[in-house]
């Protein structure tokens, strides 16, 4: 089973929940959290393990070869992303706008556009008992963190069974890097805080994932501020209300140490548990 942990805007929560979350189901079962985060991944400052593999992230682009080029325009025509131009007696290929389809390579005529490998990022994977932590970083510089992303969650499937849960901790808001983290999971958590600015953004992640048509359900964190009016949405629409974590300064304390809350605090951790066996009920319904 997949679970992607997703928001609609950044800064509420995501990566605490996912953490903690990840840690507390590795007591029972084994399970990978996969930061797809990849422009900012910070998953790693609360979780420490053993590194057992490091390796460097490519994407493919085209290289112009003028020699057999006849310049027949075609492959700026079947780019969609105008990554490729031409201008005179050169074709202009862009690298930060090119999505690596492969579609101006392979309807070359004359195959001068062959693809080669640019480095985009790096990905590492730890090992910290019953729970592997796989996180991808996207090099400075580097535009693009779908084709990133995409690799990442083609390395988890290719190395770890379908038997096994996969939380994906997402990037933030609804744009493309969000819809290629979640458009192949099972289901959604949708981390929310309650103010204005979190139910705002919760509504476009709501119509995301309706858009995209993965089941979801809510989390609101730093419970206890501002108003209930994120409640009042969840019931309106129908939307699973799974937990409530309190906003409590020692949470905030032991975030900016680095360290997992469910072990301290015992609010959160029955929240937690209240996640978790939602996690469970899923694909305990999902296998049947």
């Amino acid at each position: 089973m997949k679970i992607a942990i997703a928001s609609g805007k950044g800064g509420t929560g995501k990566t605490t929940v996912s953490t903690n979350l990840a840690k507390y189901l590795s007591e029972i079962r084994q399970v990978v959290l996969v930061d797809l985060d990849v422009e900012e991944p910070n998953s790693g400052l609360f979780l420490k393990g053993e590194l057992v593999n490091r390796q460097e992230m490519y994407k493919a682009i085209p290289q112009w070869e003028a020699s057999t080029c006849t310049l027949c325009g075609n492959c700026q025509k079947v780019c969609n992303f105008n990554s490729i131009m031409k201008l005179g007696d050169n074709i202009m290929v862009f690298p930060e706008l090119c999505h690596s389809c492969y579609a101006c390579s392979e309807l070359c005529p004359t195959h001068s556009l062959p693809m080669t490998k640019l480095k985009m990022g790096e990905l590492t994977e730890y090992k910290m008992d019953e729970l592997n932590f796989i996180s991808s970083k996207l090099d400075i510089g580097q535009e693009q963190a779908v084709p990133l992303i995409a690799q990442t969650i083609r390395y988890v499937d290719e190395r770890f069974p379908d038997s096994i849960l996969k939380l994906y901790d997402s990037p933030p808001g609804t744009s493309c890097p969000v819809i290629e983290a979640t458009k192949e999971a099972d289901f959604v958590l949708l981390v929310t805080e309650p103010t204005p600015f979190g139910l705002h953004d919760l509504k476009l992640a709501v119509e995301t994932m309706r858009e995209l048509g993965i089941g979801f359900a809510v989390i609101i964190n730093r419970f206890g501020i501002g108003d209930a009016e994120v409640e009042k949405y969840c019931e309106r629409e129908g939307i699973d209300l799974v937990a409530k974590i309190p906003n409590q300064r020692e949470i905030a304390t032991l975030y900016s140490r680095g360290e997992l809350i469910y072990p301290h605090i015992p609010e959160f951790k029955r929240e937690l548990e209240l996640i978790a066996d939602y996690c469970n009920r899923l694909q305990k319904e999902m296998s049947l």
